[in-house]
Parts: structure tokens; sequence; C-alpha cells
């Protein structure tokens, strides 16, 4: 709303009392619904509509927590002018990821002196930048910021590092290797370490792991009790991340209640560092969160976890030298597991079996199964992904079955043969009694490519249908059961995406688990029972035919906001490309939308069915030998004016990548400033180096794929 005009509306018109005027509500109403408009249009729109606004609108309640983040709206002339406005008022400023707001705004934040909270996690930032912020904020006592090249700790004024040492909470995302502002907070109880250091620099040189020597005095962490450290793949993150970790070898923090080392690959073991953790452990019974590299976790290391009193959060990703072992001498052992809410399972190729000896292919057993579900009723968040567990066709029990035991499940990630049944024999083809999106549908997987046309049925109708043949299958039974279920992943045992992180595009897919070819249409159409449903991951179900259980999942799941789909079908004829389309009509909440598939065709029907999620925010494709249509693509960025992230990589030419990207940045930057756009051949040897000038908010939320259910504990950062 415009400024001028708000402040030309009176405050006493007369009221029509056929109409209701919002400056009847109560204050309370109000305030509660004003805390979902963005601080900004708060303070310099709203605050202007009329008197009893203007007092309502600079509540406590509203401007003393600003949530920046996400608000992809917030230019930096707006950032400039609420600062202006409340900067004495603010007390939580939550900026992560604005990394299109300029420095100049950045350093706006030194006004905000009662501030208690800020994070500036991806944002610009200098040695100098922050020394000035932090000399004037004495209040300060949670902090998050980005170490990014050139950092040099000796430009931090005495005042700022006053301010440090008073701080209590820091994330610290390192881009170089350092040991960033940690020396200068002596007080710290809760600590989060991001290492995203590339191996090599642009130039192709290794870069030092070498520390500055006035950077060594790390403080021993006395009062500790939150270690976080999550690592991206590269040698440079693993010697640095060992230095941090020395200071374990001296002592471990008594207070210690998280313990949480996430990293790709192998980690060798850090000497007396893993040795005197490990030691540490067994006598700090009151740890809660647990997570180590998976070279440390062995049957020496068991004793020490097994002494954990109440743990809320484990971790044993990629783990393989447990049988049932952990779970039943957990059990057995007198563990009381009723406080454990996530369990990350994901990868243990053996948790599920009778013991390590027999094939990861091999039957689960069930008695495995129910003992851990018995143990643990009120998980919230279980990740059984990357494995293959099969049901035994002879036992009478099936996985999902035994899970709908878990009545208060809000995120699930299981292997996609998981969901296959006991009656079924691998060389069964998929069952696909769902009706066709198309009349065309009825030739999908044939040679003859599908024509999309004009739909023959009506929605409504086809989706009474779905729901009248849906089988009653032990899927169906999980699904039923966990009506609060906000998030589910469904992903091979072998999937495997095409573009890794660091590496060139992979060019051949692994083959799917026979099992999972029994897994079709209409368990998929089963996920429509879940009205909850936030985020939806699928991938390398080769079972999909036409799609059509997509549709049902539109037209069920009206709060879905997260749609990822990767290697559905089969891999050459994309058969459910009808299906989406006719899917993506009914998506009105979704923000999110990420595809990955060989051939994929986006035209112009394609980006007209995408215009229909109004919601949309971001959009990722990558498709090996994929196409699109450079209009068709002008026309949807100008039809969803929140789009803010496009990331293309197919199959076209670098020519042809280059002159969308640019056209659509020429045409929209101006009115979206955190808009980013990397249209690139996928195939492309300069694949790498274009990946790491993205924001790191898009490539770990969206652009790079993984399983996210239980990756963190819960309430890790405010």
């Amino acid at each position: 709303m415009d400024n001028q005009e708000a402040e030309e509306i009176p405050s006493e018109d007369p009221v029509d009392s056929d109409n209701i005027n919002m400056t009847e509500f109560s204050d309370e109403i109000l305030l509660n619904i004003l805390k979902f408009v963005p601080t900004h249009d708060v303070v310099l729109s709203v605050r202007r509509v009329c008197k009893k606004f203007a007092n309502l609108c600079l509540d406590k309640s509203l401007v003393s927590t600003v949530r920046l983040t996400r608000d992809y709206q917030a230019s930096d002339d707006k950032v400039k002018q609420m600062i202006r406005e409340i900067a004495s008022q603010i007390q939580v400023l939550n900026m992560s990821s604005c990394y299109w707001l300029s420095g100049p705004t950045v350093d706006q934040m030194s006004k905000c002196k009662s501030l208690v909270k800020l994070d500036l996690s991806g944002c610009r930032l200098t040695s100098l930048r922050l020394s000035k912020i932090l000399s004037c904020l004495r209040a300060l006592r949670s902090l998050a910021v980005d170490i990014s090249h050139g950092f040099d700790s000796s430009q931090l004024s005495s005042e700022s590092k006053a301010t440090l040492s008073h701080v209590t909470e820091l994330k610290q995302t390192l881009h170089t290797p350092s040991y960033g502002v940690v020396p200068c907070c002596t007080s710290l109880e809760r600590l989060l370490l991001y290492f995203e250091i590339h191996d090599f620099t642009r130039e192709g040189t290794m870069v030092s792991c070498q520390l500055m020597v006035g950077q060594s005095s790390v403080p021993h962490y006395q009062s500790l009790r939150i270690f976080y450290s999550r690592l991206a793949p590269g040698y440079v993150n693993q010697v640095v991340m060992r230095l941090y970790l020395t200071v374990f070898s001296m002592r471990i923090p008594q207070n210690l209640r998280a313990f949480v080392i996430s990293i790709p690959g192998n980690f060798p073991e850090s000497g007396a560092a893993a040795k005197n953790l490990l030691e540490g452990m067994s006598q700090n019974v009151a740890l809660e969160a647990l997570q180590l590299p998976k070279t440390w976790v062995d049957g020496s290391c068991l004793p020490h976890i097994l002494k954990l009193s109440t743990p809320s959060y484990l971790n044993f990703s990629r783990c393989l030298v447990f049988g049932n072992q952990l779970i039943h001498r957990m059990v057995h052992d007198g563990k009381d597991l009723k406080s454990l809410v996530s369990l990350n399972l994901s990868g243990c190729v053996h948790c599920l079996l009778r013991d390590c000896s027999r094939k990861a292919e091999d039957d689960i057993d069930c008695d495995t199964v129910e003992t851990l579900v018995n143990a643990c009723p009120n998980i919230r968040h279980l990740n059984l992904s990357a494995a293959h567990h099969h049901s035994p066709s002879h036992s009478g029990s099936h996985l999902c079955t035994i899970l709908s035991k878990l009545k208060h499940l809000r995120s699930l990630a299981l292997p996609v043969c998981t969901v296959s049944e006991d009656g079924k024999s691998s060389d069964q083809s998929p069952s696909n009694s769902l009706q066709p999106v198309a009349k065309t549908a009825v030739t999908l997987g044939l040679i003859k490519s599908a024509r999309i046309g004009v739909q023959t049925y009506s929605p409504r109708n086809s989706s009474d249908q779905l729901g009248r043949d849906l089988p009653n299958s032990s899927f169906k039974v999980l699904l039923d059961s966990a009506s609060l279920l906000e998030e589910l992943e469904l992903i091979g045992s072998s999937f495997s995406s095409s573009m890794p992180r660091n590496e060139p595009a992979i060019r051949k897919e692994l083959p799917p688990c026979m099992r999972a070819r029994q897994v079709g249409d209409e368990d998929m159409a089963c996920v429509g029972c879940l009205g909850l449903l936030q985020r939806l991951t699928l991938a390398q179900l080769p079972g999909i035919v036409n799609g059509a259980g997509l549709v049902h999942v539109g037209l069920k799941c009206q709060e879905l906001q997260v749609l990822s789909l990767a290697n559905l079908g089969m891999l050459k004829k994309v058969t459910y490309m009808p299906s989406l389309i006719e899917t993506l009509k009914h998506c009105k909440q979704l923000k999110d939308l990420r595809l990955e598939q060989p051939y994929i065709s986006a035209n112009s029907q394609f980006f007209q069915a995408l215009s229909h999620c109004l919601s949309l925010q971001r959009l990722c494709i990558i498709s090996r030998h994929g196409t699109f249509q450079p209009d068709a693509v002008m026309s949807f960025m100008a039809s969803c004016r929140d789009v803010i992230m496009c990331h293309m990589f197919m199959g076209e030419t670098l020519v042809a990548c280059k002159n969308l990207q640019q056209a659509l940045l020429q045409s929209f930057q101006e009115e979206r400033p955190a808009l980013n756009v990397i249209i690139y051949p996928l195939l492309h040897e300069g694949l790498a180096n274009v990946i790491r000038d993205a924001p790191l908010v898009h490539l770990e939320e969206i652009t790079l794929f993984k399983s996210r259910v239980a990756e963190d504990p819960p309430r890790l950062w405010w």
C-alpha cells in the first residue's frame, strides 16, 4: 500500500452495518493477525492506516522480534527505513540467508543496541563490519555469522571482543580455514559449526589447512552444553574440524548435553580427542543428543552409548557394524527410551536384521522392529532410508504395519522397497487400476510418446474414483495411523542424485531394488490421506506408470508446501508428466518444487500448469538431456511474482542457458531483490564452479538432494 494513500484514509469513517471493519476488533485479535504480516510492512504501511493501528503496530509483541529470513520482499530501502523507525525496540533479529541485502544495509544493525539475539548467517559480512556491529551491541548473547575469505580476527576491536566474551550461543559457518570468533567467546553454552570450505580455489590450487598462530587459543568450552558440527564433503573440512576437536582431548565439559558430528564419508579417528570423548561420554550419563562419525562407531563404543540416560536424539546414519545388537542391548539393559523423539538409522543396512552376517537385501527381523517400536513409543522423527528393509512374506507381519503403532510421527523416511506388499512377486507388473488422467495415458510407457492435450475427465470425479480404488495395504494402514505426519520421504535404496556437491554430474543411475518395482500409482495415491502433509519426497519409483496417484495427492494434501520428485517410472519416458501437470493445478500452497529426471521437457504446458502455484518461491529442475522453452520460462516468471529462485540444469547448450539466465535477471531482478537464477548445462565441466556461487540456503534446502528427516536434533537453533 502506498504510504501517502494510506495516510489519507480517515479513522472516523462511518461503518457500514453489513461490512466488518477491522478497527472494531479487539487489540488482542488484531495483534494476533498482525503477527503474520512482515514486520517492515507493519511498521512502514499498516501503521499509517489509522490512529488505532499507529499505536498498535508498535506493540512490543510485534517489533521486539524481527524475522527477515525468507522475507524475499525485504529490500535494502525497506530494511533501512524499518531500522530507523524501531531500532531501539528490536531484541531478536533474524537475517539468516538474506544474501541479497547490501553491506551498508547490514551496517545498520549496529543501531539496534538492545539486541540480545542476532543471526547474520548468509549475509555480506567482513571483519571490520562485524567489529563495528558488535562494538555497539553490549547486550548480545546469541550470534550467527559467516567466516568468509579474508576474515582477520586481529581487526576485531576490544569493544567487539568484550561483546563476544558474553555470547553464550554461537553459530558459525566457515568458508575458509579459521577459528573465526570462537577464541573470543569464552562463555559459550551452545556452539554450532558448519564447515563449507572448498578443497581447491577457483584457480585450481589446494587450500591451505594451516590456521593462524594467533587463533590457537581456543577456549576449553567449560560451560558448553551443545556442540554441533556439520561438514560438507572435502578433505580440508575434515582437517579443520579435527583442530576444533583437539580441545576435547583435554576435558569433556561437565554439562554437555548434545554432541553431534555430521559428516559425509569416512572421518578417521582423531586420536586422543575421540578416545577421551568416548570415555567422557560414559561418565556423562545426561547426554541427550548424539551423533558420531561412522568410523568412530563400532562394538567398543556400545557400552559408552548405552549409558545415556534419557536420549532424545540419536543418529547412527551409515553405521554398518550393528546388527540388531544396538536396539536389543539398549532395551535389554533396561534403557528407558520413552524420551527418544528423533532416530536416524539411514544407511544402516543391518539395523533391522538378525545379525551382521546376513546380506543387506535379506528379510528384516520383525522382532527387532517390534522391540524398537515398543521401546520408543514417542518417536516423532524416524529415518530408515538408504537401506533394504524387506518384510518377510511368510511371517504375516509387515514393517509398515508394525510402524503404524507409532502414533506421534511428524516426519518419516522409508526406502521404497519397504512399502512393497508381501503377496507380490518381483516379476509382477505394478498394480495400476487407477484411472488415467487422459485418454492418451493408456499408451504411456510405449515407444510412442504421450500427447499432452485437453483433459477428458473431471478432477473431482477422478479423485472419488481414486478413493474407492485404494487397496487396504500395509502402507495405507501406516499412513492412516500417522494422521499427524507433516513430512514423508520415499527414496529408492540405491538412489543417488545426478548432481553431487563438489563433483561432476553422475551420468548413469544405479538399478533400483527389485521389490521397489511393485510400488505403483495406487500406493502413491494412499499418500492423499495425509491431510497435514507439508513436505513430500518421492525418488526412484520405477513402478509408477501414469502418475495418477500424484493427482490424488494434489487434490487431498492442501497443505503441501514442498514437493521433490526424482526418477519416477521409466527414465527415458517421463510418463507421469500429464498427471504432474494436473497435480500442479491444485497445489495452491506449494512453495518449493524440485524435479530430477532425464529427458524432461519443460515446455509451455508444464509452465502453464506451474503458473497455478501462486505461492511458489523456488524451482529446481535437474535433467540430463532435458530441454526447456525460453518463452515459456519467461511467461511463467512474469505470472508467478513470488518466485525468487530458478535453478535449471539440463541438456541445452551453454549459449542457450546463458541467454535465458541473462534475460531472466534483466527482466525481474529489479523488482525481486532476492532473485537467484542459475541456468546451466548439467554435464558441463564448469558446473562445480557455478554451484559454489549459489546461495548456501538454496543449495542445502532444494538444489542438492538428501534425506532431511531426523537430520538434526529438534530445536537446534532459535
